[in-house]
Formats: structure tokens, sequence, C-alpha cells
């Protein structure tokens, strides 16, 4: 598979604390790739810098090929960047509609209604178009957020801790609709469920300390010592 998103020695340090460190990282086209990790390994910064939310101290970011080290991040979401944040990030007096055709809008699409209803539909939002937002439950302000990123028509879906707070029932409906969305578009999940990392990725980056410890298949990944001592467990 062709390489979507390449990092190479990109490094964002806080002081003294090394969030990012080098980290060399490749995700390739049509894939879903869970980032993992302990608390504070780096897993959120890393997803920034690829998003341009930061911008890094050194190193570089490549998409397609294409040096984006520097671009702010309005210009990646018109790239096809998309990114859902770990608390929800919504438009809570906003309906459900208008919160997807902002999204539709943000990216200069056409057919805002066509493509708005296309989102919310994939989703499983129909009916609750006209909703406003705050009085949605969690689960589905989720799936609305989610629905958000996939109006702007992304090559590249980041979702952070996307199954935070979903009941059991919920998860199993993301989990197939994660899944859904391959080879339309490539998926970088950033999850500490494990259940649902080894169900859905097709390959697992793990960090700490700023730094990559493993990559590989979700088997490998499993029975590599020193994920076990670092992160899984024994």
């Amino acid at each position: 598979m062709a390489a979507l998103i390449e990092t190479r020695d990109l490094t964002l340090h806080f002081g003294g604390l090394r969030a990012v460190d080098g980290v060399d990282f490749t995700l390739n086209a049509g894939e879903i790739h869970a980032l993992i990790g302990p608390n504070g390994a780096g897993k959120t910064t890393f997803v920034s810098l690829l998003s341009g939310r930061r911008l890094p101290q050194s190193g570089a970011i490549l998409l397609n090929g294409e040096d984006i080290t520097r671009l702010p991040a309005h210009l990646r979401v018109r790239k096809g960047i998309a990114y859902t944040f770990q608390i929800t990030s919504i438009f809570p007096r906003l309906s459900v509609f208008d919160n997807v055709a902002l999204a539709v809008q943000s990216c200069g699409a056409k057919g805002l209604a066509a493509q708005t209803r296309a989102a919310l539909a994939r989703v499983g939002l129909v009916g609750l178009e006209e909703q406003e937002a705050q009085t949605l439950s969690y689960g589905h302000q989720r799936l609305l957020e989610l629905a958000m990123g996939l109006a702007l028509k992304p090559r590249l879906l980041i979702l952070d801790e996307p199954t935070q707070g979903l009941a059991a029932s919920e998860i199993e409906g993301f989990k197939a609709l994660v899944q859904s969305l391959v080879p339309e578009t490539t998926v970088l999940l950033i999850e500490h469920n494990m259940d649902v990392v080894m169900d859905i990725a097709t390959r697992i980056t793990v960090l700490n300390f700023g730094q990559v410890l493993a990559s590989g298949t979700p088997e490998a990944i499993r029975a590599n010592p020193a994920v076990q001592e670092a992160y899984l467990g024994a």
C-alpha cells in the first residue's frame, strides 16, 4: 500500500517534556491504523501536529509525498485531513443538520443539503436533523461529530478517543461504522479500549515517552514484550 502520511524525525518539546521526540511514522492509504500508549505518551500532541493544530520544532510531515509541515490547520482540512476531538466539539445550540452543514460549507463543497443528509445517514442520525445538538444523547453527539468529519470527505479521518463514554452497544455500532469507511477513507484511531483496537485496526503504533516503541499488526503488538511491559500488561 502507498503511504498517505509520513513523519520524519518529528519533534515537539514543552520545556523539559519531550511530548513528541523524533517520531518516524507511516500511515498507509486504506487502512485503520491505531495509535496507542500510556497516558502522557504523546498521542494527542502527535495528531495535533498531523492536523496542523500545533507546529513541530523540527522534522517533517508529508501527505502523499507533499511537505505540509508548516501548513495551517484549515488548509490541511482542504487537503483532506479531518480531526474529531477527544472532547466532543459541536455547536450545542444549532440543529443537528446545521452542525453538519457548517462542516460541508467549510471545505467549499457543492450540494450542501445533499451532502449533509448523506453524512447524517452514514452515521445513523436520520430523523434527528432538526433537533438541537445539545439535546442529543452523548453517544449521538459523538456520532454527530463523526458525521461532521465525514462531511469533509476526508482522505484521512483522525478519531481521538471516539468510544470514550459510549455504552457497549454503541461501541459495537461504532466499530462496524468505522470498518465500513475503508477504503473510502483512511482512519487513524487514538483509542484506549484495547478490545476496539484489536478488533478493527489493521496496524498499530505504540507511543511511549513521545517515541515509537513498536509498530506492526495487532498480533505482533499483542505479543511484543516491550509493549506488554509498558502498556498492555504481561
